[in-house]
């Protein structure tokens, strides 16, 4: 069985006409190749009309204002990352760490994510779109595969609900951070051998965590190491 986001919402439309799914592909996608070819800076909503082939209306319609509208051409790019069970848990944080790191090397993925995190520093209502349309869409996929991994015996089963979302939170965190910083800004390959050795480390902090958890633990346990099958 295969997990993947569902195809995620648009920004709400004023009334009127019904909106046309491919108008939108058409929008987003030139809103991507727009930002490649001319960077955050220089991208005007009227560029991405022309490239799309529809009027400026037509966008305001849809998106207030360039941010709103380079967020969704990101999202949808992050929409494609699909969690498929291949039977354990490594196999399945090694799958979407390569899969993950692949989107963020094709180039309209690159230049448009850097764009908007760069503008978010200094734009609070953009942060917040981020996390919703993008992160907390992604976060589904970690807590999809800790349940898949808690089903097969793998890992324990919560024992305090109240922390779930806090662990998912922190193995996001470790994997978005360490594929991204890695792929972007050291800009050093994420391959196969770099993935196993991560994933290993991933797994052995899981089992740490997950013996000094359990009833009667005593300190912190090592658990495998990062280089340790």
């Amino acid at each position: 069985m295969c997990s993947r986001t569902s195809p995620r919402p648009r920004a709400t439309g004023r009334p009127g006409r019904p909106r046309s799914a491919e108008a939108d592909t058409a929008i987003l996608e030139a809103t991507r190749a727009a930002l490649v070819e001319l960077g955050w800076s220089k991208l005007t909503m009227g560029d991405v009309a022309t490239r799309a082939g529809v009027a400026k209306t037509t966008l305001y319609r849809r998106w207030a204002n360039k941010n709103e509208l380079v967020v969704d051409a990101v999202a949808v790019l992050f929409d494609e990352l699909e969690l498929p069970d291949l039977g354990s848990l490594r196999a399945d944080i090694e799958h979407v760490v390569l899969q993950f790191a692949a989107l963020l090397q094709r180039p309209e993925t690159k230049t448009a994510l850097m764009a908007v995190v760069a503008e978010s520093t200094r734009d609070e209502p953009l942060r917040e779109r981020i996390r919703a349309s993008i992160v907390d869409r992604q976060k589904r996929l970690v807590l999809e595969g800790r349940q898949r991994a808690q089903e097969r015996g793998e890992l324990p089963a919560d024992r305090d609900p109240g922390a779930i979302d806090g662990t998912d939170d922190l193995i996001f965190d470790v994997i978005a951070g360490a594929v991204v910083h890695r792929a972007l800004v050291s800009a050093e390959p994420v391959d196969q051998t770099w993935v196993q050795r991560f994933t290993a480390l991933l797994l052995g902090g899981l089992g740490a965590a997950a013996a000094q958890a359990a009833p009667g633990a005593q300190g912190l346990s090592a658990g495998p190491g990062p280089d340790r099958p």
